[in-house]
């Protein structure tokens, strides 16, 4: 019978066949893919379990990975969160850039295409559902989220508008569209939680229009 010898490790004997997960860095050619293998445990940790009760140990678990490795490339749980989060909204805020070309009196419906459209992409919308709820129940992950959508997404439209309230009427804008979000895809209400996508910009986008541009 072949056993487990020294030089195999101390993990070597719960390991099947002498294979184990690695620990430290990996090497620079895997470095790509286990930053993004955890980042997909990160959130469908966060997704399932919440950001209260997802540990660091955990999302290392799910990714196959030894928790320093999730350390090395993150820091803290809240930095694994605040990444998750980024790479979710990443399509928002590529879709702001979108948003922001064409007419500013068309504008309202153009960003509220935009957010139903990522929440009617089922891609966009389980990382989002993980991020909402996080950031409902915790303050530190809500912090995250305000800081990123704040940060980088209504600020950047706040610029575009010709008005000295211009970041509350971003935020008006945001809040309805939250709001939608929220009845629609996670308390899932009827009957906007049955109701058409296009629908609901044809009657969302004037109230839109309206915070961000009215007078």
């Amino acid at each position: 019978m072949t056993g487990v010898t020294a030089s195999d490790g101390p993990d070597a004997a719960a390991r099947p066949n002498g294979v184990s997960r690695r620990r430290g860095r990996p090497p620079r050619t895997e470095s790509a893919g286990t930053r993004d293998r955890i980042l997909d445990a990160a959130r469908e940790e966060f997704s399932e379990r919440g950001y209260e009760k997802t540990s660091v140990r955990g999302i290392a678990k799910s990714a196959g990975v030894d928790s320093a490795l999730v350390h090395h490339y993150f820091g803290t749980k809240e930095q694994v969160f605040e990444a998750a989060v980024e790479v979710a909204l990443a399509p928002a805020l590529v879709g702001r850039d979108a948003v922001l070309e064409g007419p500013l009196e068309e504008v309202g419906e153009r960003m509220t295409r935009t957010v139903i459209g990522l929440w009617e992409n089922p891609v966009t919308r389980a990382p989002l559902l993980a991020i909402v709820r996080s950031a409902v129940n915790n303050e530190t992950a809500a912090a995250v989220f305000r800081r990123l959508v704040a940060g980088q997404l209504l600020r950047r439209i706040a610029g575009q508008l010709d008005s000295p309230d211009a970041e509350l009427r971003a935020e008006l804008a945001a809040a309805q569209l939250v709001g939608i979000a929220m009845i629609r895809y996670v308390i899932k209400v009827e009957p906007l939680a049955s109701a058409d996508p296009e629908q609901i910009v044809r009657r969302v986008a004037p109230v839109v229009q309206g915070h961000l541009t009215g007078r």
